[in-house]
């Protein structure tokens, strides 16, 4: 299956006109293509060619502009044991008023402590939490492939502790998302309720580095504009 479907996008690429290929999303220079929604001046910065979000205050950086179809390359590495932060992909980008994070389908980025940091009344979440889990937010429903609850959790733990970059490869087409972590697909949703919006990168308490942000924008598919989020100033 996975031959097959780099096969197809293969295929696709080629015979797009112009062909479809990567272009990049971060510069290695300075914030150019996205805007800060709800956080600090000096939350997000540029250290050796790299994209680095302290992790305060909660919130998160968008997208200059909003994509539907496309495959997204990201390398990530905490920092701190325990470290909290993902992508938000399909997003109004707009924050709530409680937990100051937007509406979209989350691609989780934990790092390996987290459930040990987070024990709740003495039982340690599950493993599954840090496997790169995908899930609806802000009243975007999905179906999980691997469900835990609502959520969808990787079918085999593949992401590094901090201090050691991670890979993901994040397939966004028609409202199914597949995740490919450190070179393999892992995980995966369907039918998300909202599949055009913007990509919006998260602060959530820890350090966290970025590099290689990448996007392959693909052709359009019959999107309502129920489906589609607002578009932004």
């Amino acid at each position: 299956m996975k031959l097959l479907t780099v096969f197809l996008f293969s295929a696709l690429a080629w015979a797009a006109d112009p062909p479809l290929a990567f272009r990049d999303l971060f510069n290695g220079k300075d914030l150019t293509g996205w805007v800060n929604v709800n956080t600090d001046p000096d939350t997000w910065t540029v250290e050796n060619g790299e994209l680095v979000c302290k992790g305060k205050p909660i919130g998160v950086m968008r997208s200059d502009r909003m994509y539907e179809n496309f495959i997204l390359h990201i390398e990530w590495m905490h920092t701190e044991p325990g470290g909290n932060s993902g992508v938000f992909v399909w997003s109004g980008a707009r924050p709530g008023e409680k937990n100051r994070l937007p509406d979209g389908v989350e691609v989780q980025m934990l790092e390996l402590d987290w459930p040990k940091l987070n024990m709740r009344d003495g039982v340690m979440p599950t493993d599954s939490y840090v496997s790169g889990e995908l899930f609806g937010v802000g009243g975007v429903t999905t179906v999980p492939d691997n469900p835990r609850a609502s959520r969808s959790r990787s079918v085999e733990m593949r992401c590094l502790p901090r201090g050691q970059w991670n890979t993901y490869d994040v397939v966004a087409v028609d409202g199914v998302v597949k995740l490919a972590i450190n070179g393999k697909f892992v995980n995966g949703i369907a039918k998300s309720s909202q599949k055009k919006g913007y990509l919006c990168l998260e602060s959530e308490g820890a350090k966290i580095h970025f590099r290689n942000i990448r996007i392959m924008e693909l052709p359009p598919g019959v999107t309502t504009p129920e489906q589609s989020a607002a578009p932004l100033p």
